[in-house]
């Protein structure tokens, strides 16, 4: 799906975060040409009325300015409703951007989906401190078109993490989303370990996903869906992750669970 730009302007770029293992946020993007029809972000159709998920881009065009000279202390995490690294970033360049004027001092996480980062690593070793994590799941053919049919695919993202970690860049893997039997967790595993530094989980949010991808898991996948709807059942699961994790000696920050 071809996205539609919008340019603004923000009077502000940091903002202060509630999200686990981040003080602030940065968004130079709000929307995403990935379109996945997993993702909590998708709220943000209904704020700004552009359209559906995916088919709109807000670029705050002036961001790489409002980062000039100004320091905040803690992790600042970049992006929350977006991703820094979709494909519009080739052209307009809003992140490398912010990456060449903002104060190397701070404390930075991204997070992405796409090999693009690999255009900015030299940038990136002028941080302090500063990581870079890969949605990473096992959707692949059928699978990655039903849920995330824009982004890049999964070897890409490792491929990345791995030139990334051999750089000396810290890296880690965030798991998302995990549908019972579905995300084959012990592939992933294997496939990141040597690269990634930590790692997060986040079982499938079937509330902030919306109703028509939980629709479309529970049609497609319904022995899977009733895991995620039943607390026994996923409890059940979650200790079967434990497991798999303790027997891989991961270092894991977090498993989110909705």
């Amino acid at each position: 799906m071809e996205s539609k730009i919008i340019k603004t302007e923000a009077k502000e770029i940091f903002t202060k975060t509630k999200l686990p293992g981040a003080d602030w946020v940065i968004n130079q993007y709000v929307g995403c040409g990935h379109g996945c029809n997993y993702c909590y972000a998708r709220f943000m159709s209904r704020w700004k009325g552009h359209g559906e998920w995916g088919s709109w881009i807000e670029a705050k065009i002036n961001a790489p300015d409002l980062v000039k000279g100004k320091y905040v202390a803690g992790k600042v995490f970049m992006s929350s409703v977006s991703d820094a690294y979709q494909s519009i970033e080739k052209d307009l360049e809003l992140t490398r951007k912010i990456l060449e004027s903002i104060d190397k001092n701070i404390q930075l996480s991204i997070l992405t989906k796409s090999d693009l980062v690999l255009r900015d690593i030299e940038l990136l070793k002028k941080f302090k401190d500063v990581e870079v994590g890969f949605t990473i799941n096992s959707f692949s053919g059928e699978e990655k078109g039903l849920f995330e049919p824009d982004s890049p695919d999964n070897s890409r993202r490792i491929q990345a993490m791995k030139i990334l970690k051999q750089s000396g860049i810290k890296t880690y893997a965030f798991v998302a989303p995990i549908i019972p039997s579905v995300t084959n967790l012990e592939k992933v595993i294997d496939q990141t370990k040597p690269y990634a530094d930590y790692y997060w989980f986040e079982i499938m949010n079937l509330r902030g996903a919306g109703t028509e991808c939980a629709s479309l898991i529970k049609e497609k996948y319904p022995e899977n869906y009733e895991i995620l709807r039943d607390k026994d059942l996923l409890k059940n699961y979650l200790n079967e992750i434990e497991k798999l994790t303790k027997r891989e000696d991961l270092k894991i920050i977090g498993i989110e669970l909705h």
